[in-house]
């Protein structure tokens, strides 16, 4: 992966990017709630104006937590991408973040996969 370096961080949430074949990687740690989602909303443009990436793989494996306004940040970058033909995928979300992308329905838009490999190939 050739790194971009840290996209942000807060004392509560960790956001690196990187791109790997095109596709920004976009790693998080730490919770995600109203009070990081610009961290994270951050993460998912370049910084330097450029339009943001067409493919984006978000790796949730270090996540515990989201809340609904992970969830908007998610459909905001989905709708952000689908327009331009691109696309997002999660990978590594552990099982409580993973219900929720379930009962709110967004694993039915945004695939979810075990690992960043498997994302980035599928």
């Amino acid at each position: 992966m050739t790194s971009t370096g840290n996209a942000n961080q807060s004392d509560r949430l960790r956001v690196e990017h990187g791109v790997v074949d095109g596709v920004r990687v976009v790693t998080v740690q730490g919770e995600i709630d109203h009070a990081v989602t610009d961290v994270l909303r951050e993460a998912l443009h370049f910084e330097d104006g450029t339009p943001p990436p067409l493919r984006i793989v978000m790796d949730l494996s270090g996540v515990p937590f989201m809340d609904s306004s992970g969830i908007n940040v998610l459909v905001a970058a989905y709708q952000q991408v689908n327009e331009t033909q691109g696309w997002i995928r999660i990978a590594g979300a552990q099982e409580s973040v993973v219900r929720l992308l379930e009962l709110v329905g967004i694993d039915a838009v945004i695939t979810c996969h075990p690992s960043i490999e498997q994302a980035l190939s599928a």
